[in-house]
């Protein structure tokens, strides 16, 4: 053991003068006998598009969720819950999603390989706790201060609209705070202004982070947090309930 570790100093020295970084050294060492950690990923060299199929889609897949993006099963289709996750990568990354939103290019496979952590918004709320950049759309559960789940959202638009009760001049916002992951209802649940999908509530049965079949690339709920529905299906049971945190940041 103690010739192998010394190997891999060497190899980690050799890179690093080739000018590829510690993460991407890990990476590639990663591939050496016994190592414990899934092998690294080696870009496609071409643009991945929605719809493709193949082993490229199943590495992209793979390496995602690797990274706790969840992209769905590895079957190598690049469909709904691999662009979903894709977003969230673009999102974290910074690589933007105005251009081209659901493809692959080379700029985001280089990115795989030695991607950017997500950003904490309250590096010291908890090591179990449930965090909504709605600067970047994204919002990343915590386990153990690390990185459990990252996920594409969208919050509260910002627009003006009316309540079925004939109130107008509401806004749509989902307030920054600090609040709790207080309680969860399964299925489809009516609320006045609609309805919303496993909901986990964080402001008493009005706010919620919950499942929708539209979870665009911009703010556009009335003031919840809406994820995608195969995340929703089982997001509430990685949630310990009246326990965990939920720092929600950078308001419309």
């Amino acid at each position: 053991m103690r010739r192998l570790s010394h190997g891999r100093a060497a190899i980690r020295r050799v890179l690093a003068g080739a000018g590829v970084t510690m993460a991407a050294a890990a990476a590639l060492l990663s591939q050496a006998p016994g190592a414990q950690a899934a092998p690294a990923y080696v870009p496609a060299g071409h643009v991945i598009y929605y719809g493709a199929s193949g082993p490229a889609v199943k590495a992209l897949q793979q390496r995602l969720d690797q990274l706790h993006y969840y992209a769905g099963p590895a079957d190598g289709q690049f469909g709904a819950s691999t662009v979903e996750a894709v977003w969230a990568f673009k999102e974290v990354q910074g690589l933007g999603t105005r251009s081209d939103p659901d493809d692959v290019g080379l700029a985001m496979q280089h990115a795989l390989v030695d991607p950017r952590a997500p950003k904490a918004l309250v590096p010291h709320g908890g090591s179990t706790r449930i965090e909504v950049n709605q600067s970047d759309l994204v919002l990343v559960l915590w386990k153990n201060n690390q990185p459990e789940l990252i996920s594409h959202v969208s919050s509260g638009g910002g627009y003006s609209y009316c309540d079925p009760g004939g109130g107008c001049g509401n806004i749509a916002h989902t307030p920054d705070g600090n609040y709790k992951a207080l309680s969860f209802l399964p299925g489809w649940v009516k609320v006045p202004l609609g309805e919303m999908f496993n909901p986990v509530f964080f402001i008493g049965r009005a706010y919620a982070i919950h499942g929708d079949t539209s979870v665009p690339l911009y703010a556009a709920s009335h003031g919840c947090v809406r994820i995608p529905m195969d995340i929703a299906n089982f997001f509430h049971t990685k949630v310990p309930l009246g326990t965990t945190p939920v720092y929600i940041r950078g308001a419309v």
